[in-house]
């Protein structure tokens, strides 16, 4: 295959498995979007009663994240083999830790959700409901892990459409019980917590019953057993990839926790800028999951010049859409807030911080795609690395400087944000261009595990 159809094969591969899979983050972002619009015509307390634990449901959507990593990398190559009875035996080992995972997370979440707006500095009249959401929210995290892993599995497998219908099925049905239970019931707060939680039982269970239909992963009984030579590659690429996710996110609790000392008006606006930027990262995200996919497709068929082309391609194309969402969210930055509050001091203020941050989404949109990159290869140990300490050693000790001994603003809070995000692409890119030496090595022993 000449250099220019292989570009082009790996262009059409991008696009066949990124577009559902940016469609897939734009549903599954609006099921946020929905809660947070529809709750802030409550009026600001509802708001931050939502938005509060936003940081942490983050964090526990990461575990099951990082499981779906791991199963996406080894399924990815098993398939690249083309070993169905690999594949299979890994979606199998995939959907029985999804599970158990999932139980753990929820007695943990439930158990707890009466204390985390308080180590969240919430103000008091906004812990009960802020609790209440959290824990409701918090019982399907079974379905909720299924739906994250099983997913993986289908997108390793070269199935993105199945998990983007998905999602718009729970996503319209999401919307309709909003109506009814937010407005239609007079619930609130805690109406909007159930609608999300049918959407996230009913999406767990769709995702995999779809999973076990796909040819590819449909795993039996036998395949459910623990294999632990499975588990322990599992462990080697998600436990890092956990981390990742806990240092990020345990950051982004107290991040958002050192901002809610600030005042509700400010929290507001901060937690509805953050939710509404997170729209204009989605090709960023759709972008990474598909590059993952193909860099395992690529070890596992021993391809270094496909594995080589499908790098500079995915990084040419992320940081391009990223800077093209970049600029569509500065000029459209005030208009997005007045989508998700009443409040014009909230909206207003919202609004300057997104025009702040959208100059660095080129930047942000490097740093995902070099995780992909990564990911796919199942080295994650120096995402893990970076985002530690980038997170808590730059954007953590700044924020608390500006906000317990300088009391600056939160505009200063934002760029410290900022500083966090341009580091640790830099610092990726770094780990990544020094890691190009051993790719040899990552074609030879690709999961032999």
């Amino acid at each position: 295959m000449t250099g220019m159809s292989t570009r082009k094969t790996i262009l059409q591969s991008l696009f066949a498995l990124a577009v559902p899979t940016v469609i897939e983050q734009i549903l599954t972002t609006l099921l946020q979007y929905v809660d947070t619009a529809m709750v802030g015509r409550l009026g600001e307390r509802a708001t931050a009663a939502v938005s509060l634990t936003a940081s942490v449901n983050w964090m526990v959507n990461s575990m099951a994240y990082a499981l779906g990593i791991a199963i996406l990398s080894l399924t990815a190559q098993a398939v690249g083999e083309k070993n169905e009875a690999k594949s299979r035996h890994i979606a199998g080992q995939g959907f029985s830790l999804s599970l158990a995972w999932g139980g753990v997370l929820t007695l943990v979440c439930v158990g707890l959700s009466s204390r985390i707006p308080v180590w969240m500095n919430a103000a008091a009249d906004v812990r009960p409901d802020a609790a209440a959401y959290f824990a409701i929210i918090s019982l399907p995290l079974i379905f909720r892990t299924a739906n994250v892993v099983m997913g993986s599995a289908l997108r390793a497998a070269k199935d993105t459409r199945t998990p983007m219908q998905i999602n718009l099925l729970c996503n319209i049905a999401n919307a309709f019980l909003n109506a009814l239970l937010i407005y239609g019931a007079g619930l609130g707060v805690i109406g909007a917590a159930i609608a999300t939680a049918v959407c996230y039982t009913a999406s767990g269970i769709l995702m995999a019953v779809f999973a076990w239909k796909k040819t590819e992963i449909r795993w039996s009984a036998k395949d459910m057993v623990p294999d632990w030579q499975v588990l322990k590659s599992c462990g080697s690429i998600g436990l890092p990839v956990m981390g990742t996710s806990a240092a990020s996110c345990l950051g982004y609790v107290v991040f958002a926790g050192m901002v809610s000392g600030m005042g509700t008006t400010i929290f507001a606006a901060h937690s509805i800028a953050i939710t509404a930027e997170e729209l204009f990262y989605i090709p960023g995200y759709g972008l990474r999951t598909a590059t993952s996919a193909m860099i395992g497709h690529a070890i596992g068929e021993r391809d270094p010049e496909k594995l080589r082309m499908t790098e500079y391609i995915s990084i040419i194309l992320t940081v391009g859409s990223m800077l093209l969402t970049g600029t569509v969210l500065f000029f459209t930055a005030l208009p997005l807030m007045r989508i998700f509050t009443s409040s014009l001091p909230a909206a207003e203020l919202g609004a300057e911080m997104l025009r702040l941050v959208a100059f660095t989404e080129p930047f942000f949109g490097l740093m995902v795609v070099l995780e992909g990159i990564a990911y796919g290869k199942g080295k994650t140990k120096g995402v893990f690395l970076v985002e530690t300490f980038s997170m808590w050693g730059i954007r953590i000790v700044l924020t608390y400087l500006c906000t317990h001994v300088w009391m600056l603003d939160l505009r200063a809070v934002w760029y410290c944000m900022i500083a966090d995000n341009i580091f640790k692409a830099m610092m990726l890119l770094a780990v990544y261009l020094i890691g190009k030496r051993k790719e040899t090595d990552i074609l030879q022993t690709a999961d032999v595990r």
